[in-house]
């Protein structure tokens, strides 16, 4: 059974992939099988959801791609099968916001089950479009750049956004009915 994802970055850009990412489920099962290939029962157990759950949402992340069959091992007169992500990276060039109010949901449950305590910040701050570019390299950087320890060390969720607000002036005109 291999360890690693068959791919480094997997684009997501097809309908099958971004439903399969708008639900909060899918995404905490994606963030599971980043570390290493998982059962269902190890899943179900990690996540505090039912196999039958599981196995549902697996199936749906497989059929769009992002997961895949990693190898199957005997159990107590059973076969264990496994599964991976199909890439390391997920990048999202087109995000929807079905899928992003998925991982936001995601993310707060992992937060909620987190056995220590945990960083939550939002800022905003006024800054030109050069800045703002200059802050978006340096923060992609910083996450590049993080080196990860050996197996055994606990794993640990790091989300970063920057994102202009929208203002009065950015939204879509709404058309007045006669």
């Amino acid at each position: 059974m291999s360890q690693q994802p068959v791919d480094d970055v997997q684009r997501i850009s097809t309908p099958s992939q971004h439903t399969a990412l708008a639900h909060p489920t899918r995404q905490r099962l994606l963030f599971a099988l980043s570390s290493r290939p998982s059962t269902i029962s190890r899943l179900a157990a990690q996540l505090g959801v039912n196999k039958g759950g599981v196995s549902h949402h697996l199936r749906v992340l497989c059929e769009a791609g992002l997961i895949q069959e990693a190898g199957t091992r005997r159990v107590r007169g059973g076969t264990e099968k496994y599964y991976r992500r199909s890439a390391e990276r997920l990048v999202v060039a087109d995000p929807q916001p079905e899928g992003t109010a998925a991982l936001f949901g995601a993310v707060a449950q992992e937060l909620e089950r987190s056995p220590v305590g945990h960083l939550l910040t939002l800022r905003h701050i006024r800054l030109s479009p050069a800045k703002a570019a200059r802050l978006a390299k340096a923060l992609a950087a910083l996450v590049d750049e993080a080196e990860e320890e050996p197996d055994g060390e606990p794993v640990h969720g790091l989300l970063v956004t920057l994102y202009q607000q929208a203002g009065a002036h950015d939204r879509p005109e709404r058309k007045e009915s006669p």
